[in-house]
This record gives structure tokens, C-alpha cells and sequence, in this order.
């Protein structure tokens, strides 16, 4: 008779996972507003294949991204410490801790969050990880493809940002 086994759960401490900051936009001038920006992707950490986990801090001034939207992709964040401002098509409004939003996949709205307040502000961010993901950048000429991360950003008109 087999033995039963109890599953093997992977614990983590998010202080152990090194942070990313900044971002890998492909010019300074994108690059500048997510400047106090970092992230510890807890769900490759954890060895996650279907979606991801990050706890983004926010430094104040700082924005998460471009304002973008997601062809295939769901995206979730929940606010644990501080106030982000969510920026979408419909204007501007204060996230606080314990809020939470949801930005469906197709839908062409584009968001994103700057910290407008004068300490870090903390969020859990989630996101599935469909292939042939495309992602649109309205306010800048820039459009993200995934998973190829060598021509992943592109000029609007198609061309690859790293053509010279």
C-alpha cells in the first residue's frame, strides 16, 4: 500500500528575494518616472509558471509604469501600506490600503499608479502569464510583446526600439 505524503509547500520570506528597480523600458525618458520604483517577483521566487507575484514598492514621486493595458493578460493589485493614485481613461483616484483593483485583459483602458504621497507606498501586483501577450503604451510611442525579451519593446508604428 503506498504511503500517503503530505504535499510540500515552499515558504518565503520577501525580504530574502532581491528587488528589481527601475525598469527596463528602452529609453531614459520612460525609464525616469518608475526611477523609485522596485519589485520582488515573490512568484518566480516560488517557482510559479502560471502567473505572477510581485510586491512593488513605491517610492514617493514614482510611478509603476507607462499607463498601459494588456491584450491577454488580467492584472490585480491590492494595496498593503501608504496611498497609490490609480491614473486611468476615467480620471484619477486614490487606492489605500486594504483597496484593491482588477484590470481585465482586452480592455483598452489604459492605467497605471504614481505614489502622489510623501511615504513608500507598498502593493501586492498579480498577472497571468499568457503567451503572445501584447501590451499598449497610450500616452508613448511603445507597444510590449512578450516572451521574446530581446525585440520585446516596439516603436507603435512596429519598428523594434533596439533597430538602429
Amino acid at each position: 500500500m503506498a504511503k500517503n505524503r503530505q504535499p510540500e509547500f515552499s515558504v518565503l520570506d520577501p525580504a530574502t528575494v532581491e528587488p528589481r528597480t527601475g525598469s527596463v523600458y528602452p529609453t531614459e525618458a520612460l525609464r525616469a518616472p518608475l526611477a523609485g520604483r522596485s519589485k520582488r517577483a515573490l512568484g518566480n521566487a516560488l517557482g510559479l509558471r502560471n502567473f505572477g507575484v510581485n510586491l512593488v514598492e513605491l517610492a514617493p514621486g514614482a510611478h509603476s509604469s507607462e499607463r498601459h493595458w494588456h491584450e491577454r493578460q488580467d492584472e490585480f493589485i491590492y494595496v498593503l501600506d501608504g496611498e497609490v493614485t490609480l491614473v486611468t481613461d476615467a480620471g484619477a483616484r486614490v487606492v489605500g490600503p486594504g483597496m484593491c483593483a482588477g484590470f481585465p485583459a482586452g480592455n483598452p483602458d489604459g492605467h497605471h499608479l504614481i505614489n502622489r504621497g510623501d511615504s513608500v507606498a507598498v502593493y501586492l501586483e498579480v498577472g497571468d502569464r499568457m503567451p503572445g501577450e501584447r501590451v499598449h503604451y497610450p500616452d508613448a510611442d511603445l507597444e510590449g510583446r512578450a516572451p521574446n525579451p530581446a525585440t520585446r519593446f516596439f516603436h507603435k508604428d512596429g519598428t523594434p526600439y533596439d533597430a538602429a
